[in-house]
Order: C-alpha cells, then sequence, then structure tokens
C-alpha cells in the first residue's frame, strides 16, 4: 500500500497518487520540465488533487523515484537471486528490469531526483546483482578471475544502450534481449571456438 508521510493511504487516495504518479511518468518523459498542473491533467485530477498528495513538484519527482525504485527492487526479487541457478536468475532479473525500466524511463533515468528511500533501494539492487554475479564466478559460468562489480557495471551498461540507443533489428522482446545481453556479458561478440577445432 502507498504512503505518505508514512501514512498509509485509503484506498480512493492511492488510485489517486498512483493516477498521479503514472501521468506524471508519461508527462515528463516528453517533457521534463512539465508542470504541476500539465501532470494534474494528464491524470485526470485537479492542480489542488496534486498538491494536496505531493506539497511540491520536488516531493512529486521523489515520490515517482521511490515508487520506480520498489518496482524495480520487486522485479529483482522475483528472479529469486539467491536462491534460483545463477544463470536462470541472471536472465530473469535482465528480462524483467528491461520491462520495468522499458515502462518508467523517466522515473529511472539519469534525470530521476532521487530520494534517500531510492537511492538505498538502488544500492540494494546493486549488492544482490554483484553477489549473483560473485555466484556465477564461483560456479565457473564467468571467469575465475572477472571481478563482479566491473560484470555488474558492463551489464548495466549493456542494459541501458539495449534501452536508449535506438532501435533494435526486430523488435525484440524483453526476454529475447535479455538472452543477447547475457550473450554478449559472458562471451562479447568475438567468435565462437567451434567444437573440435584446435585454437591455433
Amino acid at each position: 500500500m502507498s504512503t505518505t508521510a508514512g501514512r498509509p493511504l485509503r484506498a480512493d487516495a492511492e488510485r489517486s497518487v498512483r493516477a498521479i504518479l503514472e501521468a506524471a511518468e508519461r508527462v515528463l518523459t516528453e517533457h521534463p520540465a512539465a508542470s504541476m498542473e500539465q501532470i494534474a491533467e494528464a491524470a485526470g485530477v485537479t492542480r489542488i488533487t496534486v498538491h494536496r498528495r505531493f506539497a511540491s513538484r520536488q516531493a512529486l519527482l521523489e515520490a515517482l523515484a521511490t515508487d520506480a525504485a520498489e518496482k524495480l527492487a520487486r522485479a529483482i526479487e522475483d528472479s529469486n537471486p539467491e536462491t534460483a541457478p545463477p544463470l536462470v536468475a541472471l536472465h530473469r532479473a535482465t528480462a524483467n528490469v528491461l520491462r520495468v525500466k522499458g515502462a518508467w524511463g523517466f522515473a529511472l533515468g539519469p534525470a530521476a531526483t532521487l530520494s534517500e528511500q531510492a537511492a538505498r533501494r538502488h544500492e540494494e539492487i546493486a549488492r544482490r546483482c554483484t553477489a549473483l554475479l560473485s555466484r556465477m564466478r564461483d560456479d565457473g559460468v564467468i571467469a575465475a578471475d572477472a571481478d563482479p562489480e566491473w560484470a555488474r557495471r558492463v551489464l548495466y551498461a549493456l542494459i541501458g544502450e539495449a534501452l536508449h540507443g535506438g532501435p533494435l533489428p526486430g523488435d525484440p522482446d524483453p526476454d529475447t534481449l535479455a538472452a543477447r545481453i547475457v550473450e554478449t556479458l559472458l562471451h562479447g561478440v568475438g567468435p565462437r571456438p567451434v567444437a573440435g577445432r584446435r585454437r591455433d
């Protein structure tokens, strides 16, 4: 359940907050400098309602970033990074992250105004990702001398490029794109050795 200043919201208030946050994501993606009034219009509520839920534009932006970070954290949790086979968990996590980041590009993008809670969530996500890559190293899925933190940064870069680098041939779905990202993380883009062929 959503909260404002730590207090649970009634169902009707929660619906209006949800409508405002979703409208803010849509409007700010197109117009990052959009006003509270423009967001209210897109949400189908009055400006007074927006100001009742969020004391300032800054408060709205921080709430948007926090909400998106929570969605991202749940997407990671859904991949079971500590218990699933590590390669399976990495693929699931990557596909889930692509879905969330694709839907919440502004709130999870470089222009986002992070709250302390959102920043903590992102730090937790990074820790879990690095730990998953450490499991992959321990299991021999990645090189024994690979740096899990560097691998995490490369993974983040690949996800960012997949989402923001322009259209991709065939418009792949998140699962297909996740497979491509994981394959590139693990093997790069060099030629694959052919089974049974000697490498000089």
